[in-house]
């Protein structure tokens, strides 16, 4: 496949990835607002029951992606995201008639299934046309413009809420998912050549995990990000409970919310600036070590002061920890890709499936463990960084004992 380079990449490009990426960003922070209104409609008492609206999206994506993964490859990159914004809207209109919360459910839960598609299969045209850091760079800044989605999705939702009612959420989400399925039709070519697709056949499938299991330093990769995007959906399952619940913010969340994910975009930018200079390696593993070291001290101070920090004391230790966060998603996607480019449909959904998985279960039982105080919080974004920043030093081992040869067959990621 032709590499283009990277100064040809166009705005117009960027924007139309992001916008594919962020649907399940979208449907996630534009919904936080509207939690607590959602719950008493559904007659959902529990607060930490309404959190499963937010996690069963991520659950429907990890097990989408490898369906469209392989659906990529065999059938192009267009086909599949066709087929998941298809699916999402099903699942949006589901959500948007819901009167139990177990229909609800059902709902978001195709949302993620849907949105799978887009989600996974942008990572997969990039991979069609960039590698190694000029990849990490072009994801970086994918994310940069994708993380604006946070920033305004809380606000857009509180808007709606204020001037109609939870349930208009969903109909901007409709409204959302057909502009991008437009833009994405009119706009952009297929990047999979009919020479380079590969039918699908349990053989075929089955050889090609073998060889991604055998990749070890890509599946300490894939664990590592699965670890730290745990930590990020145990902060989204909490940050509603901890700041209208604990400190009582009411309609200021969505401004506060906004000023967290800044620093989530802030990172993502810079480390498209910094990938090129010191490497996707040591800029993940220092990234997580330092949320692991925030966090401890972090940890130690909220337990002297019975589990609730002061409001600015919180923010400030949540905007750095989003920060470093931001500085590894790229990086980790874009290593844990490097050595498939052959198979980057498959590639990326088992990635993105595998990953998913993990973060769902952790971000869950973060969320589940909300007991009034932010120590659970603190305590999922000390432990889970601990544990990719584990895996990014046992991938950093597994490279420096490589051949020359292979190592020379990385080089886009040594550094």
């Amino acid at each position: 496949m032709k590499q283009i380079k990277l100064s040809h990449v166009s705005g117009e490009f960027i924007a139309l990835m992001a916008l594919l990426m962020c649907m399940v960003a979208l449907s996630i922070d534009a919904v936080l607002p509207a939690l607590g209104p959602m719950a008493s409609a559904l007659n959902v008492s529990d607060t930490n029951q309404i959190q499963l609206v937010i996690a069963v999206v991520y659950a429907g994506m990890a097990v989408g992606q490898l369906f469209y993964g392989f659906l990529a490859d065999a059938k192009g990159r267009k086909v599949a995201i066709y087929l998941g914004i298809a699916v999402f809207v099903l699942g949006s209109l589901v959500a948007l008639w819901s009167d139990t919360l177990e229909m609800m459910l059902i709902g978001r839960f195709m949302q993620g299934l849907g949105a799978a598609g887009p989600r996974t299969i942008t990572l997969a045209i990039i991979r069609d046309q960039y590698k190694g850091n000029e990849m990490a760079r072009v994801l970086s800044l994918v994310m940069t413009v994708f993380i604006i989605s946070p920033v305004i999705a809380p606000l857009i939702g509180q808007g709606v809420l204020w001037l109609f009612g939870w349930r208009e959420i969903f109909i901007f989400l409709l409204g959302l998912a057909t502009v991008a399925w437009l833009w994405f039709w009119l706009r952009q070519p297929e990047t999979l050549a009919v020479d380079d697709r590969t039918p699908f056949s349990v053989k075929e499938t089955g050889r090609h995990l073998r060889g991604m299991v055998s990749e070890r330093s890509a599946v300490c990769y894939m664990l590592a990000l699965g670890f730290i995007f745990g930590a990020f959906i145990g902060f989204l399952n909490s940050v509603q409970p901890v700041l209208q619940g604990i400190y009582q913010m009411g309609a200021a969340f969505p401004v506060l919310f906004a000023t967290l994910t800044i620093s989530f975009a802030g990172a993502s930018y810079l480390n498209s600036r910094l990938v090129m200079r010191f490497g996707t390696r040591r800029l993940a593993l220092t990234a997580a070590l330092a949320v692991a070291g925030l966090s401890f001290v972090m940890y130690l101070i909220s337990l002297m002061l019975q589990g609730t920090p002061p409001l600015w004391g919180l923010m400030i230790y949540l905007w750095a920890t989003l920060f470093f966060v931001g500085l590894q998603f790229g990086n980790l996607n874009a290593m844990a890709m490097e050595p498939f480019g052959h198979i980057a449909g498959t590639a990326s959904a088992v990635i993105g499936n595998i990953s998913t998985l993990l973060a769902v279960v952790f971000g869950t039982l973060v969320g589940q463990l909300f007991d009034g105080s932010v120590l659970p919080l603190v305590a999922g974004f000390g432990l889970l960084a601990s544990g990719s920043a584990f895996f990014i030093h046992r991938a950093c081992v597994i490279n420096s004992v490589r051949s020359p040869e292979s190592q020379s067959e990385r080089s886009h990621l040594t550094q």
